[in-house]
């Protein structure tokens, strides 16, 4: 009913040692190439941080697996996704005002009222700002002058008296 080609299935088509080469030099390159770029760790990696890991992802794998021609193929366009992402971030820090990567902070709470018209905007319920609020120590919006969804998507609150509200603690690995 089925036929299974083992040797298909377990013979590499291509060459070992070319097989080798190719996954060496990708990952040394994009090794050496991600350990000079800024360093975030993975606790901060925004959206755009996680759309370049995947393109780069998709664009080496070819390399790897022999579907480019040449390794210089794949790493030329992990090299374009790379100068874009820094540009994009140089863009950023020099034009702050213009918010490519991250959003604009959004306010969810004005002295101690919830703005449900900005909540409902972005998708985010009661429940999830009262559970930011307990993780911050508070137990009610009341004492809460200013609170913002960031661009990051973190939460951040000011009390009355222009207190910042620390952050939460993480939880123990």
């Amino acid at each position: 009913m089925f036929e299974i080609d083992l040797e298909r299935l377990f013979m590499p088509s291509d060459s070992l040692v070319e097989i080798f080469i190719r996954g060496t030099v990708v990952y040394l390159v994009l090794f050496v190439t991600m350990r000079f770029l800024p360093r975030r760790t993975i606790g901060e990696a925004s959206a755009s941080d996680l759309l370049i890991i995947v393109l780069i992802a998709d664009a080496v794998q070819k390399a790897m697996a022999g579907s480019y021609e040449s390794i210089s193929e794949g790493l030329l366009l992990a090299g374009v996704i790379i100068g874009w992402a820094v540009l994009i971030d140089w863009l950023d820090r020099t034009f702050p005002e213009w918010h490519l990567s991250a959003g604009k902070p959004l306010a969810l709470i004005e002295d101690g009222n919830l703005m449900r018209e900005n909540m409902k905007r972005q998708l985010i319920t009661e429940e999830e700002v009262m559970s930011q609020l307990r993780q911050h120590g508070l137990d009610s919006p009341s004492p809460v002058r200013k609170a913002y969804v960031e661009g990051d998507g973190s939460f951040s609150f000011l009390l009355r008296g222009g207190i910042p509200v620390a952050k939460p603690k993480s939880k123990p690995a």
